[in-house]
């Protein structure tokens, strides 16, 4: 690290858990955040400015004015701009040192399976079922660890999943891919500051898992309720019959 470094990441390597060495870890980590909306606007913008080495952000949507109610990675001047062009600007603005990626397409199929492999970690930061069972599938297959987020009305959840390691369940022991999309924000709203909350707590748990530091939400599920402001906790377990699991298994 360079003497502007040291400066700008001083209050995290003052931490006992980060110093030095834990710092070096974060500048030398490949993350790969899967959505440029609610979840990853936060989390995309904290990373950053921690100091994560390579980000690389895939959504292959644009900037439109009912997002700016809570996607804080964007600006009223960027709509009608590719959100990973958008993301990737502000994110530059914050910290120039961060290499980031901007990729304006669905990541899918071998794409998909390259790019979590290339990863150190991946953020499910998307909106829509498919691709969340999609990235757990090829996370599973490369033990790549994931940090999964969801937020909608007033509801938030997020949780840990890291493959081959602590006999961590994955996405599909907790739900089941039935084919049907689920709800989304377009459908049924969402207040702004929940998916602040969630995309924090995903920036936080993806920075413990680089350094391996502190207790992971691995094999923990938790429940945010925003309008009586309570945490609710759930203990998960690997489901001996997840197809995801047995798949990799065979």
């Amino acid at each position: 690290m360079n003497d502007q470094q040291l400066l700008r990441y001083s209050r995290q390597i003052m931490l006992p858990q980060i110093d030095i060495a834990g710092q070096q870890k974060l500048l030398d980590s490949k993350v790969l955040i899967v959505g440029a909306g609610g979840l990853g606007s936060p989390a995309s913008i904290y990373l950053a400015s921690a100091g994560i080495g390579q980000i690389t952000i895939y959504d292959d949507d644009e900037v439109d004015l009912s997002n700016l109610q809570r996607q804080i990675v964007h600006h009223t001047s960027d709509i009608g701009t590719d959100k990973v062009i958008s993301t990737q600007q502000t994110l530059k603005n914050i910290n120039p040192d961060v290499k980031v990626i901007a990729v304006k397409h669905r990541l899918e199929g071998e794409l998909l399976n390259r790019e979590v492999k290339n990863a150190d970690l991946v953020l499910d930061c998307c909106d829509n079922f498919s691709t969340r069972f999609a990235v757990n599938a090829a996370c599973v297959k490369h033990k790549t660890p994931l940090v999964s987020g969801a937020a909608i009305r007033f509801e938030g959840q997020v949780s840990v999943f890291t493959p081959g390691i602590n006999n961590s369940p994955c996405y599909n022991c907790l739900y089941t891919d039935n084919g049907e999309e689920m709800q989304n924000c377009a459908r049924n709203g969402v207040i702004s500051p929940i998916t602040g909350i969630i995309g924090c707590i995903q920036a936080m748990e993806a920075m413990k898992l680089i350094m391996a530091i502190g207790e992971t939400l691995t094999g923990r599920l938790l429940l945010l309720d925003g309008l009586s402001m309570q945490w609710n906790e759930m203990k998960l377990s690997r489901n001996s019959m997840c197809p995801t699991c047995k798949e990799q298994i065979e």
